[in-house]
C-alpha cells in the first residue's frame, strides 16, 4: 500500500466522515480504495451519475440510485440498517452536485449519520472543491501518482500489448537511464504512462534516450494545461559566464538528487540569486537544474491569484502538492520579491498575507528531493522571512560582470550567431563595456547585426563599439540603486 493509501486507512480508522481524495488518477485511486476497504473489513460501495449505487462484487446498481439525492438516501438506508456491516463508500465526482442545496442539505444528513461510525464517505475527483458548510468534516487528500515500482509495472504491461501486435520492440536503457526515466514519468497517470510509452515505442520498436525528450515534451504539455507550474528547458553550464563560487558549489551537489533516499547527507534545499538585473541569473537556475540532473519547473505566484474567495490559497496548495509528487525537481520562482510585495497591503483582505504565510510553512517544512531556486532585483523589497537560516543553503549576490567575465560574454554570443570572436577584437569590446550587464552586451551584439544587415556590410567590431558607446547601461542609469544593493549585499552574502 503506497503512503497515501495508508495516510486513508488512517484517517477511516480515526473515523472521519468524509474524505476528499484528489486524483488525476481515477483508476489507480479505485484500485486503491478497494484495497483499503478489502483490508479494513469494510463493504466496498461506489456510485457514478452513469452507473448510480453499485456493492462490490454485485451484478448491478440499487433501484434508480443513479440520481445524486436517491443515491444519498441508500447510504443512509445502509448506514441505519443493523443488517449490513460498515462500508466504504466512493463518489466519483460528487462535489459538483453539492451545489445544489437539496443534494448538500442530504449529504449533510450522510455526514451526520456515518459520524462516529465505522463508515466513511469518499468523494473522488481531480479537483479539490468543497463547499464551506462541510469543510470542517472533509480531510483532503491529494494522491493516486504510481510508485516508481508501480511506473515500472506499467511499462512492463504496455510493452507486453505493444509485442502482441509488433514482437520487434526491445528497451535499451542502461540503470542510470532507466532511473531518469521513472524520474520523468513520476506524477503522471497510469493511463498518461501507457500512452507516453506506446507513442514513444510505436515508431521505431525501441525504448531508449533518445525518447526521453519526447516524454519531456509530453510531460511539458500536461502542465502547462493546468496552468500552475510550467516545464522550463534546462542550459549546460558552457552556456554562462562566471559564477564560479556557484559553479563549485553546485558541482559538490550535483549527485545529491541521485541517492536522496540511501545517502547520509541531507539533499539540498535551494539557493537565493539576487543581484543587478540581467546578469544572468535565471541562466544561472537552468544551469542549476542541469548540472543537479533534475526537472525544472517555473512556479508563477502571480497566476496563482483569483478573484473568488479562497481559491488563491487553494491554487497554492495544488501548486505545492503537484511539486511534491514530482520531486526530485528544482523549483524556480524569478523575481520572488514581486511575488509577495504586497503582503503588508490590506486591500486584498489578508489573501497576500495568507498565501506568504502559507509558502514559508511549505519552505520550511517541504521534503527533501524539492531544490527552490529564487531569485531577486530589489533586495529592499524582499520580504526578511526569506533570509533566515533554513529557508535557503546559501544567498549569493550576482554582480555586473568583470572584464574577464565580459570577455567570455562576448566571446559566448558571437559564437552563438555564428560569428569568430577573434575576428571581431572581442577583447577590446570587453574592455570598452564597462558596467554592462550580461543581457545588455547580448543586446548591442543584436542591435550591430541589425546596423550592418540594414547597411548590406558585414559585421565589423566597429559596428558593435559604436552600440556600445550609444548605450547607456542600468548600472549608469540606476547608479545610486545598484552601488546601494552591492553595499547590503558586500557583508551579507557570497559571491557568485
Amino acid at each position: 500500500m503506497s503512503s497515501v493509501g495508508e495516510e486513508i486507512a488512517l484517517l477511516i480508522k480515526s473515523r472521519y466522515p468524509l474524505i476528499f481524495y484528489e486524483s488525476i488518477d481515477e483508476e489507480y485511486a479505485l484500485t486503491e480504495l478497494r484495497e483499503i476497504a478489502r483490508s479494513g473489513g469494510l463493504i466496498y460501495y461506489w456510485w457514478s451519475v452513469t452507473e448510480g449505487l453499485r456493492k462490490q462484487d454485485s451484478e448491478g446498481p440499487y433501484y434508480q440510485t443513479a440520481e445524486p439525492h436517491k443515491a444519498l438516501k441508500m447510504v443512509v438506508a445502509l448506514v441505519e440498517s443493523k443488517d449490513v456491516p460498515p462500508g466504504l463508500y466512493v463518489l466519483k465526482d460528487f462535489e459538483k452536485y453539492l451545489e445544489e442545496p437539496v443534494t448538500l442539505r442530504l449529504f449533510k444528513d450522510v455526514l451526520n449519520c456515518v459520524r462516529n461510525r465505522r463508515d466513511t464517505v469518499v468523494i473522488l475527483a481531480p479537483r479539490y472543491t468543497i463547499p464551506q458548510d462541510i469543510e470542517t468534516d472533509t480531510a483532503h487528500i491529494q494522491g493516486g501518482y504510481p510508485s516508481e515500482e508501480e511506473i515500472k509495472q506499467v511499462i512492463a504491461e504496455t510493452m507486453r500489448d505493444i509485442s502482441r501486435h509488433n514482437r520487434k520492440i526491445c528497451v535499451s536503457l542502461d540503470t542510470e537511464e532507466t532511473h531518469k526515466l521513472f524520474r520523468i514519468l513520476k506524477g503522471l497517470s497510469r493511463q498518461q504512462i501507457r500512452n507516453v510509452i506506446t507513442r514513444s515505442v510505436i515508431d521505431d520498436g525501441v525504448l531508449n534516450i533518445n525518447d526521453m525528450e519526447a516524454i519531456e515534451n509530453y510531460k511539458r504539455k500536461l502542465f502547462d494545461q493546468e496552468g500552475l507550474l510550467e516545464f522550463c528547458t534546462t542550459e549546460d553550464k558552457g552556456s554562462i559566464a562566471g559564477f564560479p563560487n556557484l559553479k563549485q558549489w553546485i558541482a559538490e551537489r550535483s549527485t545529491s538528487f541521485e541517492s536522496v533516499d540511501s545517502s547520509a547527507l541531507p539533499a539540498p534545499k535551494g539557493v537565493l540569486l539576487m543581484g543587478v538585473q540581467g546578469c544572468g541569473k535565471s541562466l544561472a537556475v537552468k544551469v542549476i537544474a542541469r548540472e543537479l540532473k533534475i526537472p525544472l519547473y517555473r512556479l508563477d505566484i502571480g497566476k496563482l491569484y483569483s478573484s473568488y474567495i479562497g481559491e488563491t490559497e487553494q491554487n497554492l496548495r495544488r501548486a505545492l502538492n503537484i511539486v511534491e509528487k514530482l520531486s526530485p525537481l528544482c523549483l524556480w520562482i524569478d523575481e520572488i520579491e514581486k511575488a509577495f510585495s504586497g503582503m503588508d497591503s490590506r486591500a486584498d483582505g489578508g489573501v497576500s498575507q495568507r498565501v506568504f504565510g502559507l509558502f514559508l510553512t511549505w519552505m520550511q517544512e517541504r521534503k527533501a528531493g524539492c531544490f527552490l531556486a529564487a531569485t531577486a532585483n530589489d533586495v529592499h523589497r524582499l520580504p526578511p522571512e526569506f533570509l533566515r537560516k533554513g529557508r535557503f543553503d546559501e544567498v549569493f549576490f550576482v554582480d555586473l560582470p568583470d572584464p574577464e567575465t565580459r570577455k567570455e560574454l562576448f566571446f559566448i554570443h558571437l559564437k552563438k550567431r555564428g560569428l569568430n570572436p577573434a575576428d571581431l577584437e572581442y577583447d577590446r569590446l570587453a574592455d570598452e563595456a564597462v558596467d554592462f550587464s550580461g543581457a545588455e552586451i547580448e543586446q548591442a551584439i543584436i542591435a550591430a547585426l541589425y546596423r550592418s544587415t540594414g547597411s548590406r556590410e558585414k559585421l565589423a567590431s566597429r559596428h558593435i563599439l559604436r552600440q556600445i558607446h550609444e548605450t547607456k547601461p542600468l548600472a549608469v542609469l540606476r547608479k545610486e540603486a545598484v552601488e546601494s544593493l552591492r553595499a547590503w549585499a558586500k557583508t551579507r552574502t557570497r559571491s557568485v
